[in-house]
């Protein structure tokens, strides 16, 4: 496998590609108009509780009050240590109308809805995650051989108990770690116990609402969070943030320095890889696969579906074989597009009706396999009594079409707009209307070049009749910037 990363760097914006053998994997947007928050720490003020649905809005300093749930309060002890109990105490009991209150955001504002906050702090490094009131050690379930595990468990509590840091807090040792010795785990603590000392001074220091702590900008944690060991290359067309991102090597990942380039082309980056005809490609609502079968995505409020069809696919054998090599190409092709579309929450994939319950079950598993490449938690049901699959994926952050693209001001978001047909006969209800409530001789209709040719060819003999049906005659214009589906009615 050949996985690459590229970073394109403007003034405005960042972007970071994912690429895996030469196929757009993910894709990230951090625009600086607009930076997402999720991860960063606030002193916030709690500015409405609500009982009734066991959760309050505390004020971070943003446009949209944050919202947390009881379940994500923690309750500390007299150590400072988190006491974890399976039910959320009485929001009233934990929280009170102004009062100051730490939190992280664990989502970006997303449509409508303000940040999701939490009280269970944790910050990332390169190979710890650092939690400071839960006094517990964890590692990543992605490690799955278990000799590593025991031996990452064994250098960390090693490094606690040789540098006397029991009182630091709780520590999650990540993916990235796999195979790292005792000065790299040791380095980052010492980091923790540094940046949470500088934390503690901000907490006392500040007034509500004010940041405690920033994530670092997109193309840095790139580097922390992105680069896996089997990494072939990194390539970075802006000279000051390469120069950034080797220093961060140098200092964090040493090794990682040598796959690091510069990319001074005159192409742009993204265009040179194919990976911007990819993203409008994933802004659309149909993909075509390889066999000719084709998906159609639509993603609304509530929830994302899938429709797979066969298209242009007329197969070799029969109906049967046709439908299960297209579902099973389906299956990976969207699996891939759900981590470069970015999308969540819930999903219904309707694969064509499949008569074989094998042939159900190995698409499945097909669908499993391709989704264990998404660093995102999801959760997968198996084939309802309808034939579809419906699935979970944790949202964190916009998805691509929410970042790059805004409602359709001639369609309201429908997706289609009304016939020039339809936008005729409305202007006749109007004329009727306007006619029977006012006394006047000539009627004059504004309209788009499509509305006032069909009526002026298709619907010259209806216009003619509504003329002796009213005893007034009406005259027609073109207005240039009208969309098909505006029009006025004017008294003249």
């Amino acid at each position: 496998m050949s996985e690459e990363i590229l970073v394109n760097i403007t003034p405005a914006e960042t972007r970071v590609a994912v690429v895996e053998n030469g196929m757009l994997q993910e894709v990230y947007i951090e625009r600086s108009a607009a930076k997402g928050i999720a991860g960063n720490i606030y002193k916030g003020k709690v500015v409405r509780v609500l009982p009734g649905m066991q959760a309050a809005f505390v004020d971070i300093g943003l446009e949209r009050t944050g919202f947390i749930h009881a379940s994500d309060i923690a309750v500390l002890n007299e150590k400072g240590e988190e006491q974890r109990n399976s039910e959320a105490p009485d929001i009233r009991s934990i929280v009170w109308e102004g009062q100051s209150l730490i939190v992280q955001v664990v989502k970006d504002p997303i449509g409508t809805k303000g940040a999701r906050l939490t009280t269970h702090l944790s910050v990332p490094s390169r190979y710890l995650v650092y939690m400071p009131h839960t006094p517990h050690i964890g590692i990543s379930q992605r490690i799955d051989d278990d000799a590593e595990r025991a031996r990452l468990r064994g250098v960390l509590e090693s490094c606690i108990a040789s540098e006397q840091m029991e009182d630091l807090g709780g520590l999650i040792i990540r993916t990235a770690a796999e195979g790292a010795g005792e000065e790299a785990l040791l380095a980052d603590m010492k980091y923790f116990k540094r940046l949470w000392g500088a934390l503690g001074r901000k907490m006392k220091e500040r007034s509500a609402p004010a940041i405690i702590y920033e994530d670092l900008p997109l193309y840095m944690r790139t580097m922390r969070d992105l680069v896996q060991p089997d990494i072939e290359k990194i390539r970075i067309d802006s000279r000051e943030s390469y120069q950034n991102v080797v220093q961060f090597a140098d200092d964090f990942i040493p090794g990682l320095k040598e796959h690091i380039e510069y990319y001074p082309g005159q192409r742009p980056i993204f265009d040179l890889y194919g990976v911007e005809d990819e993203i409008q490609k994933a802004l659309g609502r149909k993909i075509t696969l390889k066999s000719g079968g084709y998906l159609i995505f639509d993603q609304t409020e509530a929830m994302t579906t899938i429709d797979v069809n066969t298209g242009g696919f007329v197969g070799h054998r029969n109906l049967e074989e046709t439908i299960f090599k297209t579902n099973l190409e389906a299956a990976t092709a969207l699996a891939r597009q759900l981590r470069v579309r970015n999308l969540g929450g819930i999903i219904i994939i309707d694969f064509i009706d499949m008569k074989d319950p094998e042939h159900r079950r190995q698409v499945h598993r097909t669908l499993e396999k391709a989704m264990e490449q998404d660093w995102t938690k999801s959760i997968i049901t198996r084939v309802s009594e309808l034939g579809l699959v419906e699935m979970t994926r944790k949202r964190t952050r916009e998805s691509l079409e929410r970042i790059m693209c805004e409602e359709c001001p001639m369609c309201q978001a429908r997706g289609s707009i009304k016939t020039a047909e339809t936008i005729c006969y409305e202007i006749f209800r109007e004329i009727l209307r306007e006619a029977r409530a006012y006394e006047n001789d000539r009627l004059l209709v504004l309209a788009s070049q499509s509305v006032v040719d069909m009526l002026l060819d298709e619907e010259s003999a209806s216009v003619a009749d509504l003329e002796e049906f009213i005893g007034k005659s009406i005259q027609f214009k073109v207005e240039g910037v009208y969309s098909q589906e505006q029009f006025d009615v004017i008294l003249l």
